[in-house]
């Protein structure tokens, strides 16, 4: 079954919780000045905080959600329904 994962970029404080625990390292965390004023991203303390999700690595296991103390993340689909 397929599943998609979302990502509240707004609530992230960049504290890497989740690219830590995640066991196929598919999640980044990036932090750069921002070169655009077109934000896809979070501004914290002048840095952009970009969280990214490679989906080809994703096995959709939710220790990433575990991980967040701030609700970042969340998979539909494939996880909801183990969680049933």
């Amino acid at each position: 079954m397929a599943f998609a994962t979302h990502i509240n970029i707004e609530r992230c404080t960049g504290c890497n919780n989740c690219v830590v625990a995640c066991p196929v390292d598919a999640l980044e965390l990036h932090t750069a000045v921002p070169a655009t004023i077109e934000k896809i991203y979070r501004v914290k303390n002048g840095k952009s905080i970009v969280l990214s999700i490679k989906g080809d690595l994703c096995a959709g296991c939710g220790v990433c959600i575990e991980a967040c103390p701030y609700d970042v993340i969340r998979l539909v689909g494939r996880l909801e329904t183990a969680m049933v």
